[in-house]
């Protein structure tokens, strides 16, 4: 189960091709790769990702998830009749992407893995506190738009999958420098 690996550090490695270095400013500092703990810090805060799983004839499926990041690993969840559940009884190979729609300042980060189906109850209510800590009043408030999902994670109402991180990917921008950054787990 993902929960039980300890959070593994990945290596960094700057892709000059979609980079600032290719095109280097006067007084600039030096373009680096981002650091793999920033790029944690905002998968923990980040409050929408978009899913990319592929159907089994081929054609992608991409759909927004809450998720939460805990133990090394993304944790989301869906229905078991919805497409994403359907596609990843097919194939687990799926990416969680989120970030800035602007191209000013942000990050925008891609996780690709597998998704492993999570079943054991002590992992789940891991999971559930990882999702009211994050998610606060969205899921703990009778009127918050997700309440119940810890029901639905604890009766299977919903599936929940973890995404332990294979390889991922950072687009930074700040200060008109721009970064490409790869992970490898």
């Amino acid at each position: 189960m993902p929960e039980q690996h300890s959070p593994r550090r990945p290596t960094a490695q700057l892709d000059a091709r979609y980079s600032s270095a290719l095109r280097p400013r006067p007084g600039a500092a030096d373009v680096t790769a981002t650091d793999w703990a920033d790029a944690r810090r905002q998968l923990e805060a980040a409050e929408i990702f978009w899913a990319s799983t592929v159907r089994p004839d081929g054609r992608l499926h991409v759909t927004p998830v809450i998720a939460a990041w805990h133990g090394g690993s993304l944790y989301f969840s869906t229905g078991p009749e919805e497409q994403k559940a359907r596609n990843l009884a097919h194939d687990g190979h799926c990416a969680l992407t989120t970030g800035r729609n602007d191209l000013g300042e942000g990050l925008d980060i891609v996780v690709e893995g597998t998704a492993e189906q999570v079943s054991d109850p002590a992992e789940l209510e891991r999971v559930i506190t990882a999702h009211e800590t994050k998610y606060g009043e969205h899921i703990i408030s009778p009127e918050g738009t997700f309440h119940g999902i810890g029901d639905s994670f604890r009766t299977g109402s919903a599936i929940v999958f973890a995404l332990a991180p294979v390889t991922a990917y950072g687009f930074g921008r700040k200060d008109g420098v721009y970064t490409h950054t790869r992970w490898t787990f």
